[in-house]
């Protein structure tokens, strides 16, 4: 889905329409910074707002996510590229949250051997701190990747208004978590709930 070509047409459908920015956020109540968001590319509507919103402009979810007006003779082929679409990047998040773990796994089995090494045999100190510090190196770059590649993956879901967006890296590093879920603060509602990763946007 091409976001930019989404969001002119929200944009070109809305003038149509005769309707501003403004008038458009009230009928589905939402505020027109989020209009304006989408409109310039920044976002998506969120699952729940998509009917709403094709209903106020006249077009179907189809057209929406397509960006353009679709014959009807082309109908079933675009909604078969768009649903191959929310395949495909179904399919990329879970590729991304497959390599985090396995980056996490492959930190752990090359920094505790140097642990233990450097704990275990007789060594200078200063080689100990060298092992010691490589070792720590190597965990604290194997979690950062990790974590990129996690918080990448797809989205996370609000619990209490069921927005999906993905959440600042500091946010998603200070956020207590689950396997499937973490406590980050939803930028649609303001609520911090335990919000869970979902695989699409």
């Amino acid at each position: 889905m091409n976001q930019i070509k989404t969001g002119q047409f929200i944009a070109q459908i809305r003038k149509e329409k005769g309707m501003t920015q403004t008038q458009l956020a009230d009928k589905l109540f939402i505020s027109n910074k989020t209009v304006s968001k989408w409109e310039t590319g920044k976002g998506m509507p969120e699952v729940s707002l998509m009917l709403p919103l094709c209903e106020e402009l006249g077009i179907n979810v189809n057209e929406l996510l397509t960006g353009e007006k679709i014959p009807e003779r082309n109908y079933i082929e675009k909604a078969e590229e768009n649903i191959m679409n929310l395949v495909h990047e179904a399919q990329e998040s879970k590729k991304k949250i497959i390599l985090s773990a396995m980056t996490a796994g492959l930190t752990l089995l090359s920094a505790v051997p140097l642990i233990l090494v450097s704990g275990i045999f007789e060594m200078s100190v200063w080689t100990r701190t060298i092992l010691i510090a490589i070792a720590v190196i190597v965990i604290a770059g194997g979690i950062t990747i990790a974590c990129i590649l996690d918080r990448e993956a797809g989205a996370f879901e609000c619990k209490e208004c069921h927005n999906r967006f993905v959440p600042e890296f500091r946010a998603y590093i200070m956020g207590p978590h689950t396997l499937t879920k973490r406590k980050l603060k939803c930028p649609k509602c303001g609520k911090s709930t335990y919000c869970k990763h979902v695989m699409t946007k």
